[in-house]
């Protein structure tokens, strides 16, 4: 789960870490009023959950509060990379001396938090790393142990000479790190951490990606989530308990289990098709779901046939085969649609599926080439 610039903010200033005054807006005369509360040259910052705002003319600086109201007029309703920009943050405009960027994620490898600094900010991170990657270092913590305050004092030094601000960028550190564990992030972000004329360390930015697996303990981060900003399908999925999630292919894939849906998508690839989705029906036997995952997959118009594998263990085949019949009663699909149930209750599935009259197939292999060939793919 992803939360908005602003949001992220207000999580990072709870937790002590210093940030530029800012307010949302939702129309041009909110922007002019936040303005001129501020009075000082601020920020227009679009709010949507993509990068490169910036370069597609959705963060402007504004000099007095008349031009916030110009600027947010434009920003707000501007499409960014397919979303529409419904928000944004008003901000006071710091007069920026460095930017460097500081960064949390799990390293599945390690199993372990790794936090990245860098005094290359304010840029893609990616880039500094393919271009400069010595610019880049790397903490890996113990997780038991936790980050330990020399730790974050010997990565502020890769950023900072001066020891006033070695210390306030290790005290951010800090308590960045006590965001990434309290908030079961699996990524926290600040890019720039600048330095002002001032001499303060501020978080001009800031990113907090959420573990969906640990939101059942997060009720503060959840409500903070903004399905507006989502794939309309993406929410129905999570609504029915499905795992979603849409790919740029032409065979819908309904199956269950991760495992045996990536293998089907593998093999989808390997016969010269491309899958259209990833979508994992769990191991319930709720026939609703199928129904569900049917009118996901047919709203793409894209799909050229759809391709249902299931291996039946606690998911029971006949439950399945009840839903399909539910889906094509209900959703009338044009598209081709190819089956393969093998395990339990198989025999009644089928007998179930005689009354919509679907090709099916024995073997993996067998229904993913039929798939193909049912799309048309040569």
């Amino acid at each position: 789960m992803k939360i908005h610039e602003y949001q992220a903010k207000e999580v990072f200033a709870g937790a002590g870490i210093p940030v530029p005054g800012g307010e949302v807006a939702t129309t041009p005369t909110e922007a002019f009023e936040i303005a001129q509360r501020f009075n000082t040259p601020v920020m227009v910052k679009s709010q949507v959950h993509v990068g490169g705002r910036g370069k597609a003319g959705g963060i402007k600086y504004a000099e007095n509060a008349e031009a916030a109201k110009v600027l947010a007029q434009k920003i707000l309703g501007m499409d960014i990379k397919g979303l529409e920009v419904k928000k944004v943050l008003v901000t006071v405009a710091e007069d920026i001396i460095s930017e460097s960027y500081v960064g949390i994620i799990l390293d599945r490898a390690t199993k372990k938090p790794v936090i990245m600094v860098s005094p290359a900010g304010g840029v893609d991170i990616e880039e500094v790393a393919a271009k400069t990657p010595e610019k880049i270092h790397k903490l890996y913590v113990d997780p038991v142990l936790g980050l330990k305050p020399f730790q974050a004092r010997n990565l502020a030094y890769k950023l900072y000479r001066d020891i006033g601000q070695v210390r306030k960028a290790a005290d951010i550190i800090m308590k960045l790190y006590g965001v990434f564990w309290s908030t079961d992030a699996s990524l926290v972000e600040i890019n720039p951490l600048i330095t002002n004329t001032a001499g303060e360390v501020l978080a001009l930015d800031a990113k907090i990606n959420i573990d969906d697996n640990g939101l059942y303990r997060q009720p503060v981060i959840e409500a903070m989530r903004d399905l507006d900003a989502e794939d309309p399908y993406e929410v129905e999925a999570r609504e029915g308990d499905l795992s979603f999630v849409k790919l740029d292919g032409n065979i819908g894939c309904i199956v269950n289990g991760a495992g045996l849906a990536m293998a089907t998508m593998d093999l989808v690839k390997r016969y010269g098709g491309e899958p259209a989705n990833f979508l994992d029906i769990g191991g319930s036997s709720n026939p609703q779901k199928v129904v569900t995952a049917m009118n996901i997959i047919l709203s793409d118009p894209k799909v050229r046939a759809i391709l249902i594998n299931i291996f039946g263990g606690i998911t029971r085949c006949d439950d399945v085969a009840n839903g399909i019949v539910a889906a094509f009663k209900q959703l009338n699909p044009t598209v081709p649609v190819v089956v393969r149930l093998t395990g339990t209750n198989e025999k009644e599935a089928y007998r179930i599926l005689k009354s919509v009259n679907l090709p099916s197939a024995d073997t993996l292999d067998d229904v993913v080439k039929k798939a193909i060939e049912l799309a048309g793919v040569e």
